[in-house]
């Protein structure tokens, strides 16, 4: 039976049985809509912006040992992935109390605060601060809170840790960043922010398997990972972070975002990538050496 920590607003997944250095976290997956989101598009639209069902497709990682922490609320109600000064201007109703850093995503419309999806305003108010801080205290920080706690005591007790951020991408995903490529969008697409993140050979154990079941896989184009594996991933410290993006409509109809007929095959495949991984890590020197010290 799993162990979980559920709040209001994420939900914690313990590892089952023998414990790998492993956490996996699903930002983007959550379908909860909270009461006081106040948007003016419908629904049907907002659930554009969702990682739907991620959070299923990786749903053995705990049974294969790992920790997986998921996100309750959408994307588009406040967006895990960001920093905390990654926020429009022109979307509040009065000065932010500190300085603001406005990315590209913010540009997009996309980011802490979602502005638009599909090009189409989500709100016809202006934010306040109070309730922008309000969704930062209720959602932003209890998520980031867990999962750098269970990132740090995964990293004490076997000496290192792996994490994965785990995302799904529209069949349009260069259209929707302003790219212009001659190349179809791949199956899956490996971020690890130009090779910053996470160990080469993890990447590259990851890469060839997918490969091996017959996925196309890109490396950090168009996604490199953003605000959560830049903060995890530090390789010399043997923590290791990694963003795994999948193409939505090989497991679902993205406009009726139900699971298609080969969602169960994805999820199988992916489960075979946890115990691949898992392998990786029992053969693994950092491993090794931590358990020769204890």
């Amino acid at each position: 039976m799993s162990m979980q920590h559920t709040s209001a607003m994420f939900r914690l997944h313990a590892p089952e049985g023998v414990a790998i250095p492993l956490v996996c976290d699903s930002p983007h997956s959550g379908v909860q809509y909270p009461d006081d989101f106040g948007h003016a598009v419908p629904r049907a639209l907002l659930r554009a912006a969702e990682d739907t069902h991620v959070e299923a497709l990786w749903g053995d990682a705990p049974k294969l040992g790992a920790t997986l922490v998921e996100a309750l609320f959408p994307r588009s109600y406040l967006d895990l992935n960001r920093t905390l000064d990654d926020i429009d201007p022109n979307l509040l109703a009065s000065p932010w109390p500190t300085p603001l850093n406005p990315s590209e995503k913010t540009r997009l419309g996309s980011g802490l605060m979602w502005r638009t999806v599909k090009n189409t305003p989500i709100y016809d108010r202006l934010l306040s601060v109070a309730e922008v801080q309000q969704r930062i205290a209720r959602c932003y920080q209890p998520y980031h809170q867990a999962l750098a706690a269970v990132v740090e005591s995964t990293h004490q007790r076997f000496g290192a840790v792996w994490h994965l951020n785990l995302h799904s991408m529209p069949n349009n995903a260069y259209e929707r960043l302003q790219i212009k490529s001659d190349k179809p969008l791949a199956d899956f697409v490996l971020g690890d922010r130009d090779g910053t993140t996470c160990e080469p050979a993890f990447v590259a154990l990851v890469e060839e398997y997918l490969r091996g079941c017959g996925y196309t896989v890109a490396r950090n184009d168009p996604y490199k990972g953003v605000q959560l594996i830049a903060r995890i991933g530090q390789p010399a410290l043997q923590r290791h972070s990694m963003q795994i993006e999948i193409r939505r409509p090989i497991y679902m109809d993205e406009e009726s975002r139900e699971r298609n007929a080969d969602f169960e095959v994805v999820r199988k495949d992916i489960a075979g990538l946890l115990r691949t991984m898992s392998a990786y890590f029992a053969a693994h020197p950092s491993l090794q050496h931590s358990a020769s010290t204890v």
